[in-house]
């Protein structure tokens, strides 16, 4: 009869054991940083082997300390998803911890990204429709960007309304990039982007909360086509009082999420 395994060799087998599972997570090179706003800016970073997703995922990005003690963040993919980097637009929160690690990272950072895409702000969320809507705060408007970057996926629709609102003018990240889609035979004049700025006004952009331009018609007759059931499908990311408001005023005119295998007229990302 083998003796009980001791403490100290129940404690190595488990080392043993972690050693020879896959990490979850890879490391990538930072390649470039771009700063919108001092607050607000894009990351372009090596993409990790084998790295999958769909565009709307989100991914945990990781940044260690000097004793090699990470914390994570989960961030939507920007880059369309065959390019061969990934792109992340991040927001610098005032002391957050992630944030104050952000703002150190530069050229040649080192940054750990777990292997798989989450989220369900997705197209295969949603039932088949005409108008894509695609509502965005502040850096929500990151899986927008990947999933027209990714413009086969939009085939299906006749027309896709992007609006983004932020609170100010020099926070519409990828504004240029957008326009140049729109303008893009791909697209063949089917996107229309709407910029909302709150805080100052910007000629040609509204200026009111998402919600508030919905319920006063003002953001349907700047698109020029309502939101309605039967023919619009709805992706909002953003921050929650965007997410909580819109989940509420969709809710109320029967927009679902997808449910059982049954795919939704709307889809909302919840990494908040």
């Amino acid at each position: 009869m083998n003796a009980p395994a001791t403490a100290e060799q129940l404690a190595m087998s488990k080392a043993a054991d972690a050693q020879q599972k896959p990490a979850r997570w890879q490391r990538s090179t930072v390649l470039d940083v771009r700063h919108w706003t001092p607050e607000v800016r894009s990351l372009r970073i090596t993409r990790p082997h084998g790295f999958r997703f769909t565009p709307g995922h989100y991914v945990r990005l990781g940044l260690e300390d000097a004793t090699g003690e990470a914390v994570w963040r989960p961030f939507s993919m920007v880059s369309g998803r065959d390019e061969a980097e990934l792109e992340f637009l991040t927001l610098v929160v005032p002391e957050g911890p992630f944030s104050e690690r952000l703002r150190t990272v530069v050229t040649g950072s080192t940054m750990l990204v777990e292997n798989f895409g989450l989220g369900f702000l997705t197209l295969d969320q949603l039932a088949a429709g005409t108008n894509l809507w695609l509502l965005a705060s502040g850096s929500g408007i990151g899986p927008f960007i990947s999933i027209l970057r990714t413009p086969a996926l939009c085939d299906g629709f006749a027309r896709i309304i992007l609006v983004h609102s932020v609170r100010h003018a020099a926070e519409l990240a990828y504004a240029d990039e957008i326009r140049q889609i729109a303008a893009s035979p791909i697209i063949a004049g089917r996107l229309h982007y709407i910029p909302v700025v709150t805080r100052e006004a910007l000629p040609g952009a509204l200026n009111a909360r998402i919600p508030a331009l919905l319920e006063q018609s003002l953001l349907q007759a700047h698109a020029g086509v309502d939101l309605e059931l039967a023919h619009s499908r709805v992706m909002v990311c953003g921050n929650p009082d965007l997410t909580r408001d819109m989940r509420a005023y969709l809710a109320a005119r029967g927009f679902q999420s997808s449910r059982r295998g049954v795919a939704g007229q709307m889809a909302f990302e919840k990494y908040w």
